[in-house]
């Protein structure tokens, strides 16, 4: 499923109308039953329940006026209350206005003390209110009057449904200014928005429900380079195996990793390549560590390096020695629990920087362009870097706060300024591709909030490189479903090995689907 900005869902909603003939109302009619819909799945039986209705002066206000007329004839009792400047309402919102008052449904409007008197006793005895205050042009800072309502809603506790997006949240970036609906339910019209995924508007959503609304699919597909990771894609990611498979054939992956006081990353990644299916691994380690790994490591093999301290790699001996030995590897991963040591910094450039392989970088290979990710432009081969927003900051000279301001936009240029592939892990992992294409993953929960989780996901991605084109995205996917397969059974006490030990659970349910 795609994901859409803003503007573009303006302009599939311009070509519905102008092109295919569609009428706005019908549109609108669509829109408001599906709210209908929610609002009555909440209520269980809506009869004789109440509902409170907010609708703006835009068709999001139509589209609650919409909803409002179809509860109406189910039995509930409705209260309708309006805010914004009556001048710019929207042609269709006035049709429904006159339909609501032909009904005998009365339609209070916020401008008096006495209005927001009786939306305070409304709010108090609804079942259910209906957010359709603002829709997805708002941005910066809500009015004062709006503000006033979405906290007045807010302190209710009553179960909320947004249409489109909650108010308050910006739809291109999921940013909120001082306050945002807290809604139970949003159901969003064409197609999903990125606000519905990032933080801090992603936590207001609730649970979200996409209706196309009748929109020809074709207008739904085409020219939109955002596309949501599910299973629908991830049927597409990995072939299935032939009968003459072998372990050579599925990846030789070679994993660089691990440092004194950091031997659990390089053991979680290295294991997790296996895990998605990878042939073989072998981890590259600092020699006074190697007799720890292979007691903690079965199906791995290790590879000893020279060590410019204990426990740290580095200098040219493991340089030549890490380059000889990658010509016999699919693909090659390095950074987790490395160190940041210079000579290890050094020795992480002198790689990349000559390695003709695929290349996964995480952790402590992305601190060495912290600043200069320039640099990785002379890569032999597109690289996968794989940060989290604080490292992906560091490696823009920025702070997380500016990212999040318009985080997809900045990952897809970051992605095509420096010809790399950008795996941006948060709440909703972000993979950009330098052609501008945008992948963004809804799976994972508050649990894998947990040390090593971002090693299983860079080990992931490397043990897929051989098996799929597309390894950075099925590995995204199986990382997501496995960390929720392991909340379901060990809730926010997960581990990063519950999720390691579950990517064979995640890989096993796709491969089910594909049947």
């Amino acid at each position: 499923m795609k994901i859409a900005l803003s503007k573009q869902m303006r302009e599939i909603d311009r070509k519905a109308i102008e092109e295919f003939g569609l009428n706005e109302l019908a549109l609108m009619e669509s829109a408001g039953h599906k709210v209908a819909d929610a609002v009555c799945q909440i209520l269980k039986s809506p009869n004789k329940k109440s509902v409170c209705i907010l609708a703006g002066s835009g068709n999001n206000g139509g589209d609650a006026l919409v909803a409002a007329r179809y509860l109406s004839n189910l039995g509930v009792r409705i209260k309708i209350f309006l805010i914004g400047n009556k001048n710019h309402r929207t042609d269709s919102l006035n049709v429904q206005m006159q339909i609501i008052r032909c009904m005998g449904i009365e339609i209070q409007v916020l401008e008096s003390d006495r209005a927001w008197e009786r939306l305070q006793v409304t709010l108090r005895f609804s079942d259910v209110i209906i957010d359709g205050i603002l829709g997805t042009g708002f941005t910066g800072q809500l009015r004062p009057s709006v503000l006033r309502l979405v906290r007045l809603v807010n302190s209710t506790n009553k179960p909320v449904i947004a249409i489109d997006v909650p108010t308050g949240v910006e739809a291109d970036s999921g940013q909120v200014g001082d306050s945002a609906i807290n809604a139970t339910c949003t159901v969003t019209l064409g197609l999903p928005k990125i606000g519905h995924y990032l933080c801090p508007g992603a936590a207001n959503v609730g649970k979200l429900l996409i209706d196309d609304i009748g929109i020809p699919l074709q207008l739904l597909k085409d020219d939109i380079h955002q596309t949501v990771i599910d299973d629908e894609l991830a049927l597409t990611l990995i072939p299935a195996r032939p009968k003459d498979v072998h372990k050579g054939s599925v990846g030789k992956i070679l994993v660089i990793a691990g440092s004194r006081g950091m031997t659990g990353a390089a053991a979680l990644a290295s294991m997790s390549a296996l895990k998605t299916g990878a042939g073989l691994v072998t981890l590259a380690v600092p020699e006074s560590l190697n007799s720890i790994f292979e007691v903690k490591l079965t199906e791995v093999m290790t590879a000893p390096l020279p060590e410019v301290k204990t426990g740290i790699i580095g200098g040219d001996n493991a340089v030549n020695q890490l380059l000889t030995m990658s010509e016999h590897f699919d693909a090659v991963l390095i950074g987790p629990g490395l160190g940041r040591e210079s000579e290890t910094i050094d020795m992480v450039k002198k790689i990349v920087e000559t390695i003709d392989k695929p290349l996964v970088l995480d952790a402590d290979a992305l601190f060495a362009y912290n600043g200069n990710v320039e640099a990785l432009k002379i890569c032999k081969q597109i690289p996968i870097l794989t940060p989290h927003l604080g490292e992906l900051a560091a490696l823009l000279d920025t702070t997380v706060d500016e990212l999040r301001k318009n985080l997809v936009e900045t990952v897809r240029k970051a992605a095509q300024n420096f010809r790399a592939i950008f795996v941006a892990k948060c709440e909703s992992t972000i993979v950009a591709y330098p052609n501008g294409e945008i992948f963004i993953s809804p799976l994972g929960n508050e649990g894998m909030a947990t040390a090593g989780c971002g090693d299983v996901l860079a080990g992931a991605i490397a043990g897929l490189m051989k098996q799929t084109p597309f390894a950075p995205i099925a590995g995204v996917y199986l990382h997501g479903t496995a960390g929720n397969i392991a909340f379901n059974e060990k809730s926010n006490g997960l581990t990063a090995s519950d999720v390691m030990n579950n990517l064979a659970a995640a890989m096993k349910s796709l491969t089910k689907k594909m049947n």
